[in-house]
């Protein structure tokens, strides 16, 4: 089995960033693994906005996608309601203000290369994720406003149109994806989607026990689900 780790988090070395809309660097990814590996059973996994942009990814080429299935745990389903949730006063403190830091830090050390396609003053100024993708992230990828991105970033857009079996994994407690946001009906309507619900386990979480120690729900699910489709495969999936 050979696993492919993919990041879009690594350093800069052009003046593009990345957005959870814009699925062009993972679509390089896959169709380069699959170019090398033709032959063998292929899927892929995305955690949190990895999720996002794989359910983005998966929307877009429906059936013409060289995966034969995937898994997503954890991913915001609709921008709006994720940025509010996470903008509630406890949700600041304890998420936004501090993710929001990080990816100001992502920039400075590039910041004499952004300076003339952004002012980078209001930039280091936001406080919040919404004030950091108006300033910089839309503008970086080319959107009239920041509710044309986040329109076009959010998954459950496309989830009706995903054209291969996809588990998808989510904690109604999850901050970073407000139960009233997961897409059940639109789940529903496509026969490729398992939408699996908690009522805890946070974002990425899933610990099990009073003493979680092992692996939690999440990397049971995981690995029941890749065994399935690699011995399996056959019988569940219809390509």
């Amino acid at each position: 089995m050979l696993i492919v780790f993919f990041s879009t988090l690594g350093s800069l070395q052009t003046p593009r960033t990345y957005c959870a809309s814009n699925t062009e660097d993972l679509e390089a990814v896959i169709h380069h693994v699959h170019s090398l590996y033709s032959s063998a059973p292929f899927m892929a996994a995305g955690v949190s906005m990895g999720g996002m942009l794989l359910v983005n990814y998966l929307g877009k080429f429906g059936t013409e996608t060289p995966l034969k299935a995937a898994a997503v745990f954890s991913a915001g389903w609709n921008v709006f309601d994720s940025v509010d949730s996470l903008e509630k006063p406890v949700n600041w403190l304890l998420f936004n203000y501090y993710l929001t830091s990080c990816l100001r830090s992502s920039l400075t050390r590039h910041r004499e290369m952004f300076e003339k396609l952004f002012n980078m003053n209001l930039v280091m100024k936001a406080k919040t994720i919404r004030e950091f993708d108006k300033q910089f992230t839309s503008v970086m990828f080319g959107y009239p406003t920041i509710d044309d991105y986040y329109t076009d970033a959010s998954p459950f857009h496309r989830l009706k149109t995903v054209g291969i079996p996809v588990l998808c994994l989510n904690a109604m407690d999850d901050v970073f994806s407000p139960n009233h946001a997961i897409p059940v009906e639109i789940a529903k309507q496509n026969p490729n989607v398992a939408l699996v619900l908690t009522s805890c386990g946070g974002h990425i979480g899933f610990l099990e026990g009073l003493w979680p120690r092992k692996c939690t729900y999440m990397d049971r699910v995981f690995k029941q689900f890749v065994q399935a489709v690699f011995e399996h495969g056959s019988k569940i999936l219809n390509r």
